[in-house]
């Protein structure tokens, strides 16, 4: 089954759900494979010289982190909204997933959602490898290359990526409710359960809420304050000797 024209569909699902395929305008793009590899080799100040660096740096000037290691986890938690919202709409939409491989998938740290991921070629797999294709294809290796550079716990990387995953079960959910596609709702909540059995993101999520039991930092952005699903309900004051 050619799941290349039904990726469409994604569109009406807003932008962190839409994967462009083909060559970017700007020309080709390295993919994710190389850009894990970049990270240790690569030119920190160029685009492409070491990609998540770049775009680590990119976010910290956008939002003037304090730290490293805040602008790590938005950027880290930007990703795995994106990789969570393609693999899991496809799922609910079309009965299968794009084969989002970091050979085959190409990324543009300079870019806004959604010109910031390109799939080179559309291979379908079945829904049962979600789990393979996001969380081990993409979020292992992602937190991987983070945790090289910056300091950032793997809890917390693991915290973003369930509070990612239930980002996208509510998006699709709004999507349904406003299309009569309860079908559509129930698949993805359904999908996102069993995701959330996995060690690496059980506990990250309250089961009856959804709402997180870490926190990604972003309080600590100038204006900031504390995330819709927060573990914390105000933000927290900084330990003596902190700003």
């Amino acid at each position: 089954m050619d799941l290349d024209p039904r990726l469409t569909a994604l569109d009406a699902l807003g932008g962190f759900f839409v994967l462009r395929t083909g060559v970017a305008p700007r020309g080709p793009l390295p993919t994710l494979a190389s850009a894990w590899e970049n990270q240790r080799f690569g030119t920190p100040d160029e685009v492409y010289g070491d990609p998540v660096t770049f775009r680590v740096r990119k976010v910290a000037q956008s939002i003037r982190a304090p730290e490293p290691r805040v602008a790590a986890s938005v950027a880290q938690q930007g990703l795995a909204a994106r990789f969570w919202s393609i693999a899991l709409g496809a799922a609910a939409l079309c009965g299968e997933v794009p084969d989002l491989g970091p050979e085959l998938l190409r990324w543009d740290p300079d870019a806004g959602v959604p010109d910031d991921l390109w799939l080179a070629e559309v291979r379908p797999r079945p829904v049962t490898d979600l789990d393979a294709v996001v969380r081990e294809g993409l979020l292992v290796p992602l937190s991987a290359a983070l945790r090289s550079r910056h300091r950032v716990s793997p809890a917390l990387l693991w915290g973003n990526a369930g509070s990612a995953l239930a980002g996208a079960v509510r998006g699709l959910d709004r999507w349904a409710i406003a299309h009569g596609r309860p079908d559509v709702a129930e698949r993805a909540r359904t999908l996102a359960g069993r995701l959330l059995e996995h060690p690496d993101l059980v506990g990250t999520l309250d089961p009856r809420t959804l709402r997180r039991r870490s926190c990604c930092l972003y309080y600590r952005v100038p204006g900031g304050g504390v995330c819709g699903d927060c573990c914390f309900d105000r933000p927290p004051r900084p330990a003596p000797g902190r700003t």
